[in-house]
């Protein structure tokens, strides 16, 4: 398998162990690199300050209940810009809310899933993230 650049935003430090955990046992081969707000997840997608010579993502892994914007404002930010548009983005939370899944298809998100509280759960979710979108799923290629 092909390497891959996974962006993931997410400010829970014991969920950013559980996704890093879950794609080393998958044995994913990938660099991943990680934004803890909003803000920050922009500055990175629009190569900004410290962000300035980091490789553009293939997949974004996205929270909703992010500080300084939420994972709403960064998905529409995305979507807005030509050169980042096509990036599938998952959106990764523990909301259940209609809200939040139907603001994130208008927004379009390419999937939405809520976490598992229970550990393996959220272990087994994330290999299903991999098997999916990694595996399977053929992803535009960069230009």
């Amino acid at each position: 398998m092909k390497s891959i650049h996974i962006l993931l935003v997410e400010d829970n430090e014991g969920d950013i162990l559980l996704i890093e955990e879950a794609f080393e046992e998958a044995k994913l081969v990938n660099d991943l690199s990680i934004a803890k707000d909003g803000e920050k997840a922009i500055a990175f997608l629009k190569k900004e300050g410290s962000f300035k010579d980091v490789k553009t993502p293939d997949l974004i892994i996205l929270d909703v209940n992010l500080p300084r914007k939420n994972g709403h404002e960064v998905l529409k930010f995305i979507k807005q810009h030509d050169q980042l548009k096509k990036i599938p983005v998952i959106m990764l939370t523990t909301s259940s809310s209609e809200r939040d899944i139907t603001l994130s298809y208008e927004n379009h998100a390419n999937c939405f899933i809520t976490k598992p509280i229970e550990a393996e759960d959220f272990l087994n979710a994330v290999l299903s993230i991999e098997n999916f979108w990694l595996s399977l799923v053929k992803l535009p290629t960069k230009v």
